[in-house]
């Protein structure tokens, strides 16, 4: 335990609750896979888990991420300043790339296959491929998803160069323009990564919505998904 980040965590906790009794703090560095950080009140304890990604991070940031905790555990307000400062850290260049190496490294991507039993994700991607993107563009993993996910519907993971696609779109009444347009938005995201911007992430840039909406199926597309 950083004796100096236990002594912000206590700061911070003392200007939200100015008199309510210090519970022990302990705060640890852990080995995440990403830029997690969680915080937990367990018998009187407060337990805060933050991902060694953190470590280097300035007294500034630190702070603000303990400010955002300790706000979010008792439900108080948020400072609108400390949440731009921590959303201007997490979205900055460099720790966007020591995010997706350290994903790399450590995480592992489950893949299934890319041959289901009624779609064959590779024929599709190809197929897409030269209709849009003039043959050109290189093919990464494709898996379909192990469960037949309806939160996640697709997926792009720059880090693991994954497209993942729910299995719920494996049947022979999934209409075959549904799951290209999933494909087609997720091969959008290979082609326009995420960008920061003013301190945010931009996930659908201009570029990206314009590309989006040369689709010729786009609205069909998008109330078929909206029945699952």
């Amino acid at each position: 335990m950083n004796p100096e980040v236990l002594r912000w965590f206590e700061e911070e906790y003392r200007a939200l609750r100015p008199r309510a009794p210090m519970p022990p703090f302990d705060v640890r560095f852990y080995h995440f896979t990403s830029l997690n950080t969680t915080i937990r009140l367990r018998e009187g304890r407060i337990k805060v888990h933050l991902s060694d990604l953190l470590e280097g991070a300035s007294e500034s940031v630190l702070r603000a991420i303990a400010h955002i905790l300790i706000a979010k555990l008792y439900r108080k307000p948020i400072d609108a300043a400390r949440a731009n400062r921590y959303r201007r850290f997490t979205s900055s260049e460099a720790v966007v790339r020591q995010s997706e190496r350290i994903r790399q490294a450590r995480g592992r991507k489950r893949i299934s296959t890319a041959r289901g039993e009624h779609y064959d994700l590779e024929e599709i991607f190809e197929a897409l491929n030269i209709r849009f993107f003039h043959g050109l563009m290189g093919r990464p993993l494709l898996t379909w998803s192990e469960h037949n996910a309806k939160r996640l519907l697709g997926h792009y993971d720059a880090a693991h160069n994954t497209i993942m696609v729910s299995r719920v779109f494996d049947g022979k009444n999934t209409p075959r323009y549904a799951i290209e347009y999933l494909m087609y938005h997720e091969m959008l995201h290979l082609k326009h990564p995420v960008k920061a911007k003013n301190g945010r992430r931009c996930v659908h840039s201009r570029e990206f919505q314009a590309e989006e909406r040369l689709f010729p199926e786009l609205e069909r597309a998008k109330a078929y998904l909206k029945t699952l």
